[in-house]
């Protein structure tokens, strides 16, 4: 089952993907706290307009340096632990909004992601139990002003600015991370081709380790890692992430 987030004139909804009809089955409330009751409205696909499927009312998770690949790219060397960081819920869009470049950043980049939604409280989650505070998953694109990151000793303002994090389009209940292709494009050139599988750390131990960290609250998201082939944008260039499974998350890059 996969979980759209959508605008109608009395404002955001949740529904569900009916893929046999293509449409939207729209819920009563918020999934994550009320459940699947549904009003019993449904609504065509096409011509629906998407938002992020979660806006997370605690925080955004970032990983880093979780793909070999990637660490090699960027000149590193690999973690000895997760490397961890923080977007703030600002940072998040949906599908068709614009990435808006801040004025201090010269170098955007994006980066393809498999996202984890957390549904329930949970604290010190052994790995065996992960599963059970997964609300599900979705896909995401780590935007980064890279001058920023590259300049200072911590990645707060390079990976937080506002419009920084898409997230979308939906978030499948049912996903299976094992072995999933992650892909970006940009003005449909392909630039990263990775697979989950190729994660330093997986997602179960991901899940755990941060939880030991800090508590995680329903709607929090962890981004996991992104392979490699980042590289810069330009002002209008059009960036694709797909997470085999869980569809395409699209958004342009504006400089002002």
């Amino acid at each position: 089952m996969q979980i759209a987030r959508i605008s109608l004139e009395s404002g955001p909804r949740y529904a569900i993907v009916d893929h046999d009809t293509d449409e939207y089955i729209v819920l009563a409330g918020d999934p994550i706290f009320q459940g699947l009751d549904t009003t019993g409205q449904r609504l065509p696909r096409k011509g629906t307009r998407l938002l992020s499927p979660i806006i997370p009312r605690s925080k955004v998770i970032g990983v880093g340096k979780n793909y070999m690949d990637h660490i090699k790219e960027m000149g590193g060397d690999a973690p000895e632990i997760p490397v961890l960081f923080f977007k703030p819920n600002t940072s998040v869009i949906g599908p068709g909004d614009p990435i808006v470049a801040p004025s201090w950043a010269k170098e955007i980049s994006y980066e393809a992601e498999l996202a984890v939604v957390i549904g329930r409280p949970c604290k010190d989650v052994p790995v065996d139990r992960v599963d059970d505070v997964i609300y599900g998953y979705t896909a995401a694109n780590d935007v980064t002003a890279r001058d920023a990151q590259r300049a200072e000793p911590q990645w707060a303002r390079a990976k937080g600015f506002d419009t920084s994090c898409p997230l979308g389009p939906v978030i499948d209940l049912d996903y299976d991370p094992a072995g999933k292709a992650i892909r970006s494009t940009v003005n449909g050139e392909l630039r990263q081709d990775g697979n989950t599988n190729d994660m330093l750390t997986g997602v179960k131990e991901l899940v755990s380790y941060i939880s030991h960290a800090f508590s995680l609250l329903p709607g929090d998201v962890i981004l996991t890692g992104t392979p490699a082939g980042v590289g810069i944008m330009s002002e209008g260039d059009t960036v694709t992430v797909e997470v085999e499974g869980i569809g395409e998350l699209t958004n342009q890059l504006r400089t002002s």
